[in-house]
């Protein structure tokens, strides 16, 4: 497989944070500051409420690998890349290697559950003080944390896979029953695998002395496994009727007698829901994720490095309209002092916080002190009550078409 051109951001250690404000190094400290945070009126001219952005570290407490933590993938796997999308749809042993992989770490990501990082941010939504989410994670966890508070999927889901030809959607939990049986061989070493707790053990190092490589986003890696018998399907609606192709051709989709992908086809390829690396998030899922930001008068950012720059530019954008920020996150993250430029000394949270934290213990805790200062109306919290929502992103339906 030929050298990538395109690079990974900051796959490098980022420079460690200034804890701002100075008293929020300790727990207690970070939750009186972020309960200023949150108490206190933003800025003449903007709206009461708050958007979360959030990336992997949030799901780590569910047991999921993230990038660029301490224990992240470019940490501990120095020879891991991901699958780029130009590869993915060139070529087909590309494709058998990556739904192998796929295919062996569904069962860890479907049966993973949504932390108390997650169910956090839904009472923050039912306090009135987070009227919206845009998440980096694919992991659906945050729809199903909170599905009343609105939540924007900035890079997909996992949870479906799409034709990148028709553009029709599938469950993956009916892909993974295909794959399956189309791979009896491959199921059975999985179902030994499971049965055997290597992939039900959180500890990375205990995966690797196992000769697994559990990766983010459901891909477990194997070395030496024999990627290339690994068979897929093609998408059923793109089999049944062929579509055409940018040239006014007719595209070939075609399986074999049992139903596996073949090797002279020209449309009907199955991808995951995501937006995988080097293809672009559409228009729309951009603008409606511009427009969450425009809305509200504050960003809390979870347990991200803000190293993509899908999810910096967010970031930037609330910080060029004035907007507070607080960022909690362990380790550094990508052009942070840029984030918080001549804040007056003497603030307490009000204008922006930084604290290097667990989302899984800070925001239950935050929660609860919010909930507590309410109820004593010691304080009050700004914003009126979120409304009861579609459930899921249905409020952002069909980002991704």
């Amino acid at each position: 497989m030929r050298k990538p051109l395109l690079r990974i951001p900051y796959t490098d250690v980022l420079p460690s944070p200034a804890t701002i404000p100075p008293s929020a190094a300790t727990p207690s400290g970070a939750i009186s500051a972020l309960h200023t945070f949150f108490r206190s009126p933003p800025p003449k001219g903007l709206p009461p409420s708050t958007v979360v952005l959030s990336g992997a570290g949030l799901s780590v407490a569910s047991g999921l690998a993230d990038y660029r933590g301490d224990k992240g993938t470019y940490r501990v796997n120095k020879t891991y890349r991901p699958i780029y999308y130009h590869e993915f749809l060139a070529s087909h042993e590309a494709r058998k290697r990556y739904w192998a992989r796929s295919f062996l770490g569904w069962s860890s990501l479907h049966n993973a559950k949504p932390n108390p990082g997650h169910h956090a941010v839904g009472d923050l939504g039912k306090l009135g003080l987070v009227s919206s989410v845009i998440t980096q994670n694919v992991d659906s966890f945050h729809p199903r944390a909170h599905p009343d508070l609105p939540t924007l999927e900035l890079h997909g889901y996992l949870r479906a896979t799409v034709c990148t030809s028709c553009w029709n959607e599938y469950p993956r939990d009916t892909f993974q029953d295909e794959l399956a049986r189309l791979n009896p061989v491959w199921a059975a070493f999985l179902k030994e695998v499971v049965a055997s707790g290597a992939l039900a053990t959180e500890d990375p190092d205990e995966k690797r002395a196992r000769g697994i490589r559990m990766n983010p986003d459901g891909d477990v890696e194997l070395p030496e496994a024999p990627y290339t018998t690994f068979r897929y399907p093609a998408c059923p609606n793109c089999l049944a009727h062929p579509p055409t192709l940018a040239d006014g051709s007719r595209g070939v989709v075609d399986v074999d007698r049992e139903g596996a992908w073949k090797h002279s086809n020209t449309a009907g390829i199955l991808k995951p829901a995501v937006v995988m690396f080097g293809e672009s998030i559409s228009h729309k899922v951009k603008q409606t994720a511009e427009e969450a930001v425009d809305s509200a008068g504050r960003l809390l950012v979870l347990a991200t490095s803000l190293a993509t720059y899908s999810a910096w530019r967010l970031a930037k954008r609330a910080k060029d309209r004035g907007m507070p920020i607080a960022i909690v996150n362990i380790g550094g993250v990508r052009g942070e002092d840029a984030f918080f430029p001549d804040l007056d000394p003497q603030q307490t949270g009000a204008q922006g916080v930084r604290v290097e934290m667990s989302t899984e213990s800070l925001l239950p805790t935050l929660v609860e002190e919010l909930r507590r200062s309410r109820t004593q109306g010691t304080s009050a919290l700004p914003g009126p009550a979120v409304e009861p929502k579609k459930r899921g992103g249905a409020v952002f339906k069909d980002m991704l078409s």
